[in-house]
């Protein structure tokens, strides 16, 4: 799979408008002093589902809607279901949404809410994308996957903003889950701001795309531990890991300790809710203070949609000494 043309996002981008408006890039000055740089946050926990996904969902469902006249089924970990649940709905298409055990309860509820059926099957992402297969096999139903061309082109919408409105950009930080949105953002930098580094951001308990980043090749690991969900994959996919591995400066991996104080810096300075994964980029900047001092650097916060114990933790850092 080829990364999208610019045409091609910015027409899948008329889809998505008539559905979603635009999201803000803001520089917090707080934020900004707290870390040492021209430090803007892309805003895609301002979406409607809390998440940058909806836009790939969107596009996807309205291209693919012959495949999906009987249904849809995907797998994870909850931003990519409200996707699917939203643009579902929106087509009036079924949508069974697969979970694995243990998963947010808030974001279980969130997808209930959207109309989907929801079945908890697996310990991880990658083993419910393997339930989700056979599901779709036994009901007849279309396997949507959670990296393909439609989803960059829907999710690629954010950087056009992005890089439209900050043509100074020097680099961009981008948390890695399965792919979609990185190869979004290469795309469009691509296209528009061929000079700008592009940082991928992966959790130190979920870093298969790391590893497989510093081997030139894919590489798997035994679990995906960390509190950053939507970061939670064993296994990279590998039409992604071959833009990343043509696109991405370097990749950055961070604590589920560096992703709560990043979750609090956020509500301390900006009062925006992140979720782990939405905090993760902010957390690699902070990471890398020094090689950022003075530069217009952007953060992709990707979502919001974080259960109230876990942010409860990120907020009890903020009686922590200021970074």
């Amino acid at each position: 799979m080829s990364l999208p043309t610019l045409e091609a996002i910015e027409a899948a981008a008329d889809l998505v408008y008539r559905r979603l408006s635009a999201t803000p890039q803001i520089c917090w000055p707080l934020l900004a002093e707290r870390l040492d740089c021209e430090l803007w946050l892309k805003h895609e926990n301002h979406c409607e589902t809390g998440s940058f996904k909806v836009r790939g969902g969107l596009v996807y469902l309205d291209e693919c809607r012959d495949l999906c006249a009987n249904g849809v089924v995907a797998a994870t970990r909850g931003n990519y279901g409200q996707s699917v649940g939203f643009a579902a709905r929106a087509s009036g298409t079924p949508a069974l949404i697969v979970v694995p055990k243990g998963n947010s309860p808030d974001k279980n509820r969130a997808m209930r809410a959207l109309g989907v059926e929801l079945v908890v099957a697996g310990s991880d992402f990658d083993e419910s994308a393997q339930a989700a297969r056979e599901l779709a096999e036994a009901r007849g139903m279309h396997l949507m996957p959670s990296f393909a061309a439609p989803l960059v082109r829907g999710v690629g919408t954010y950087a056009v903003e992005l890089f439209r409105h900050l043509p100074d950009l020097q680099r961009v930080y981008v948390p890695i889950g399965l792919g979609s949105g990185i190869c979004g953002v290469a795309a469009v930098r691509n296209a528009l701001a061929p000079d700008v580094e592009i940082v991928g951001v992966v959790a130190e308990g979920a870093n298969a795309y790391l590893q497989s980043f510093e081997a030139g090749g894919v590489r798997t690991t035994n679990e995906a531990r960390t509190i950053a969900d939507g970061l939670a994959v064993r296994i990279p996919n590998e039409a992604a890991l071959g833009h990343v591995l043509d696109n991405v400066h370097h990749i950055v991996a961070v604590s589920d300790d560096d992703v709560l104080r990043a979750m609090g810096w956020i509500y301390s300075d900006t009062h925006n809710v992140a979720e782990g994964a939405g905090a993760a980029a902010v957390a690699a900047v902070a990471l890398e203070r020094e090689d950022n001092a003075g530069r217009q650097v952007a953060a992709v916060v990707t979502g919001g949609n974080v259960a109230a114990p876990l942010y409860a933790r990120a907020l009890a850092t903020l009686a922590e000494r200021p970074a």
